[in-house]
Parts: C-alpha cells; sequence; structure tokens
C-alpha cells in the first residue's frame, strides 16, 4: 500500500464514524494524504454567537477535525497534545469555511501541523498549530503499516 492510498484508506475510515465532524457539524473531508489534510464547513445560523458571526469555537473544531486527519494520515494512532487558535477575522451565515492542514514536523511519536482556515473568497480568517502525540494502534489493521 503506498503512503497516498495509506492516507485515503485512514481519512475514509475515520470519517466514516466521526458523527462530531460530519453529522453534528456539518463537514466534508476534502482530501486526506500523507501528513496533509483539507476540510471545509459552510457557516449555519446554528453556529453564530450574540455578535451574529461564527463562533471561534466552532471554526476551532473545523481547524482540530482537520488536524486529526492531517496526523492520523500514516496510519498510526495520534491525538493532539496542545495546540492554539489566532482568530484574524470574522465569518458570517453562508461562508464556506475551509481548512488545509499540513504537517510541518514528524519526529518520533510527536508531531508539529499548521492548520490554515480560510472563507471563499481566500481571506484567512484563522490559523490554528497542533502538536501531536501518537498512542498505541492504528486507523485500521495493517500487517506492515510503514
Amino acid at each position: 500500500m503506498t503512503p497516498a492510498e495509506r492516507a485515503a484508506k485512514v481519512g475514509q475510515t475515520m470519517f466514516a464514524v466521526d458523527t462530531a465532524s460530519k453529522d453534528t457539524m456539518g463537514m466534508e473531508l476534502l482530501a486526506c494524504e500523507p501528513g496533509r489534510a483539507v476540510m471545509r464547513m459552510v457557516v449555519r445560523p446554528l453556529h453564530l454567537n450574540g455578535h451574529q458571526i461564527c463562533h471561534g469555537g466552532f471554526i476551532f473544531t473545523l481547524a482540530d477535525s482537520t488536524f486529526a486527519f492531517a496526523c492520523n494520515s500514516h496510519n498510526r494512532n495520534a491525538v493532539a497534545a496542545g495546540c492554539s487558535i489566532e482568530f484574524l477575522r470574522p465569518t458570517h451565515v453562508g461562508d464556506v469555511l475551509t481548512c488545509e492542514g499540513v504537517e510541518q514536523t514528524l519526529s518520533g511519536r510527536h508531531g508539529v501541523y499548521d492548520m490554515k482556515v480560510s472563507n471563499q473568497r481566500g481571506e484567512v480568517v484563522a490559523l490554528f498549530r497542533g502538536k501531536s502525540a501518537q498512542i498505541p494502534g492504528n486507523v485500521f489493521p495493517e500487517e506492515d503499516p510503514a
């Protein structure tokens, strides 16, 4: 199995049971590649806060979900060990948010990943950095996941 095939299978396997991202948030998984993932979400009225802009927690969730797919793309179970986000501009109902996550480094059990959340005009609305930690197991069974 090639690294690209492995990552695609990780994406399919995880997304099929990701109730939070898929069903609760209405996200789409657009790509899961080795060390990279892309997800999309349309801002709906249920995502709005008291200022009638998208609640930062929903933008964070989009970035966090993208991070999860990127850091698990090698078929080694990985979880967040820490993360931070910078909110750069508001988003509104109907905005289409796309998050691209890219692996910056993977060393031993730990990786660092950067997420960029953009709107449909290509404007960056948030930047997220996550640190992953690998834990025992794989997303799907594989004889030789290397």
